[in-house]
């Protein structure tokens, strides 16, 4: 029956019972025909007809909603048999989010066989006419359907073309979609711009349904004026464009119904939600700037009292980082009186960033200017503007003492001043006047500008040549000093050009130090003034102290008169101290420390042979001590014959570390290795009263090694109870000893008849105070190396000694 769902008030006119259906199928609105039907509760009727019906029914209205949903044709109703003999004839169809099922009654009272559109075609506001689909010939139509035409229409055919094609009338017949539509299809809907009689433009949307009725069909026809939603689409479409373009946020305010649009998702102002803000509502407090909150609290409150405003504020976008907006509030009155505000939100970041760094340039110019030693003053058509720190200092005043005067104010009463001049391009010099009344003169050039207001400005630049030239004086006069400290200073001066190293200057000092008149070392090399040999040195260091930049310190000895003076030299490089234009000096300062240096060796020799003389002293009074105590052991072991071995023993110890001490009695530094083993020898053999057979191999190399002073008593030791175990070990037989010195280090090799125990490994002889283990804790671990093996019926113990127990004798020289 119906193609697209009619209005509440039209389903209120038609004759057949029209249910408004939820989602889940419950009864929302039922019109007049319904609650007849249903009765005056039309939802518990419809639920007592479900349950009636049974499983049919609902099984129909589960197909036939899921099938609309999916976009496919729904079943056909099941017919239901009603209590008072007449039948209904459901058809279902959607109206988002709810459902529209439409009733048909047929075998009783509601069956009049009569069009439902009867009674409402002519209520209808729209456009609408009945026509016969087989004749075309009009049976029904309303006032608004006869305004589109000249006249009253008897006929489909005497309509205009535009207007039958509307119709879904073609050549005197139906349009095939029209005959082809079953009675749940949707209406047919045809579109055209249509000129009605008084010449408008109108866009027409028409809804065509063919109602068929005891072998008979008639065509029902809607048309609705669709030209003003095309001319809103059209505007919205074109503004959304715009603001798309222009980065512009637009929302509508009404009291009554809050924010009606925002701006498109397409805007630039994101959140970190998916709501745009290209609307007020959108932009967090959260987010806005803290220098920004007055203006942005002056927006809030303009808005709420509907007040019209234009403010500018920052906000620091999580992604976007920091954002300049302009929001301007308009508000204004729609048809019917109601108030409604319009907010234009605009990103001006650019236009702002631009604006700082304008203002940012504007001021770092000013700080430059303001930090220059030249005087700038600037003018404009009102007097003096601005003026410098310089300026201020040079005419003793403030810029509130003279701002907005002319420039004429800072000059004598002469008309032909500069400052009373047009200004040029051309440098001027003139005397000034300053606020205190000191003149001065300066020398300057004024520069004529643009302002922004398109008049001129001048800037004038003037430099105090008073001050300069004082201090030009000042420093002619601290250089003429300076020469006289250096032509009457004690020490060589010379100044050198950095190229050629040739002199530039010097002094008399410099002079006597070469032996010749300073006009004739002008201009000479470092040769000439300290001698062929040491003034090729000179020159090389000379560049060494050009590329290092810091002061080098040498010193040299030159020959002088027949004889050799040591001079201290110290060679600075003068580097761009004269200004752009002075080409590169090197400055050398010398000083003769001849006896300086005597002096200071005769102390440092007095002090090391006083230092050598106290050594020996100590050493020979140690040696004299460890003797006496070996005399007290000795006596105690005769005495007490119980202790005799151990005290023996501790006696060998004590003449070993004596002897050691003897032999530094008369030497200074390392210890001769074969001195010592010489002595350690001779020590044991009195000792032991037994003959060691001593060899030595190497050559020059016995006397090339020595024992350094910590060194020396621990292996003098350790080879003091070396030679005692292989005695006292050796079954009475002989020992030999042997020294072999190479180019590496020492080995002694000491050999006695014996045997070692069963399974004896060196390593596992614990440290002590005797023998074995005495000579593991005193050898370094690194440098000294020993050890013991069983060759037939002799044991050979091997100590082998490299550097840093054994070093290199200093009075020799040796091959590494």
């Amino acid at each position: 029956m119906f193609g697209q769902p009619p209005s509440a008030a039209l389903i209120d006119l038609v004759s057949d019972p029209v249910l408004t259906l939820r989602g889940d199928l419950s009864v929302l609105r039922a019109n007049p025909a319904a609650r007849e039907w249903l009765g005056s509760d039309a939802g518990d009727g419809w639920r007592l007809l479900r349950q009636a019906a049974g499983i049919r029914l609902e099984t129909w209205l589960r197909d036939a909603t899921h099938a609309i949903d999916t976009g496919r044709p729904p079943p056909t109703a099941p017919p239901l048999k009603l209590a008072d003999g007449q039948r209904a004839t459901l058809h279902l169809l959607r109206e988002r989010p709810n459902w529209l099922l439409h009733a048909r009654l047929s075998g009783g009272a509601h069956d009049s066989g009569e069009p439902p559109l009867a009674e409402w075609l002519a209520l209808q506001p729209l456009p609408a006419v009945l026509a016969d689909a087989l004749t075309g010939t009009v049976l029904r139509h309303n006032a608004a359907f006869t305004a589109l035409c000249s006249s009253a229409p008897r006929h489909l055919n005497d309509l205009p073309d535009l207007l039958q094609a509307l119709l879904g009338w073609q050549r005197g017949t139906p349009l095939p979609a029209l005959t082809a539509q079953r009675p749940q299809d949707a209406a047919l809907l045809t579109e055209a711009e249509f000129t009605d009689p008084q010449g408008r433009q109108r866009w027409l949307q028409a809804r065509l349904r063919l109602w068929r009725h005891d072998g008979g069909a008639q065509l029902l026809a809607v048309l609705e004026d669709q030209s003003t939603l095309h001319e809103r689409d059209l505007a919205h479409q074109q503004l959304d464009a715009l603001m798309d373009t222009a980065a512009v946020g637009l929302a509508t305010f009404q009291p009554e119904a809050g924010w009606l649009k925002a701006h498109r998702k397409g805007s630039p102002f994101k959140t970190g939600s998916k709501q745009p803000v290209g609307s007020l509502q959108g932009i967090n407090r959260e987010i806005v700037e803290p220098a920004s909150l007055p203006e942005f609290e002056r927006l809030q409150r303009a808005l709420k009292r509907g007040d019209a405003v234009e403010v500018r504020y920052a906000v620091r976008h999580p992604e976007l980082g920091r954002r300049w907006l302009l929001t301007r509030v308009a508000p204004g009155l729609l048809a019917g009186g109601r108030r409604s505000t319009s907010v234009v939100t605009l990103d001006v970041t650019a236009q702002a960033q631009a604006e700082n760094a304008l203002l940012l340039r504007a001021e770092s110019e000013r700080a430059v200017l303001d930090s220059v030693l030249v005087g700038i003053v600037t003018v404009g058509p009102g007097g003096i503007e601005w003026m410098n720190r310089s300026a201020r200092r040079m005419f003793g005043c403030e810029l509130e003492d003279v701002q907005g005067q002319p420039m004429g104010v800072l000059a004598p009463e002469d008309d032909e001043h500069a400052f009373h001049a047009e200004p040029g391009a051309d440098v001027f010099e003139c005397k000034l006047r300053g606020r205190d009344g000191r003149e001065f003169w300066v020398i300057g050039n004024a520069v004529q500008t643009q302002r922004e207001d398109g008049g001129t400005q001048t800037t004038y630049a003037l430099l105090d040549i008073d001050r300069r030239r004082q201090a030009e004086a000042q420093s002619r006069l601290a250089q003429a000093s300076l020469a006289r400290i250096i032509e009457g200073a004690p020490m060589a001066i010379t100044l050198h050009e950095a190229q050629g190293l040739r002199i530039v200057k010097l002094n008399h000092a410099a002079a006597q130090l070469a032996g010749r008149p300073e006009q004739a070392l002008l201009g000479g090399t470092p040769a000439q003034l300290f001698g062929a040999e040491p003034g090729a040195q000179v020159a090389a260091d000379m560049r060494e102290a050009l590329e290092s930049r810091s002061t080098v310190q040498r010193e040299y000895q030159i020959q002088t008169g027949g004889t050799t003076r040591l001079w201290d030299t110290r060679l600075l490089h003068l580097a761009g101290v004269g200004g752009d234009d002075t080409p590169e000096l090197l400055l050398l300062v010398a000083s003769d420390v001849t006896e300086q240096r005597a002096a200071e060796q005769a102390r440092l020799q007095a002090a090391i042979s006083q230092r050598e003389l106290l050594v020996r002293e100590v050493h020979h009074r140690i040696k004299n001590n460890l003797q006496g105590v070996a005399g007290l052991l000795q006596q105690i072991a005769a005495r007490r014959p119980e202790v005799a071995p151990v005290l023996k023993d501790a006696v060998g110890q004590v003449q070993a570390i004596a002897q050691v001490y003897g032999l530094q009695v008369g030497a200074s530094g390392p210890l001769l290795l074969k001195r010592v083993f010489d002595a350690i020898v001779g020590s044991v053999q009195r000792m032991q009263g037994r003959v060691i057979t001593t060899m030595a191999e190497g050559g020059a190399l016995l006397n090339d090694w020595c024992l350094p002073e910590a060194e020396a008593i621990p292996i003098a030791l350790s080879l003091n109870e070396l030679l005692g175990n292989a005695l006292r070990h050796g079954q009475g037989t002989q020992v030999r000893c042997q020294l072999i010195c190479d180019l590496a280090g020492v080995t002694v090799e000491i050999v006695n008849a014996g045997r070692l125990p069963e399974g004896f490994a060196l390593q596992n002889v614990r440290s002590g105070v005797s023998g074995l283990g005495l000579v593991r804790a005193l050898l370094p671990r690194r440098s000294a190396i020993l050890s013991l093996e069983q060759q037939g019926e002799d044991v050979i113990c091997r100590l082998e000694l490299i550097p840093p127990s054994v070093v290199h004798n200093p009075g020799t020289k040796h091959v590494d």
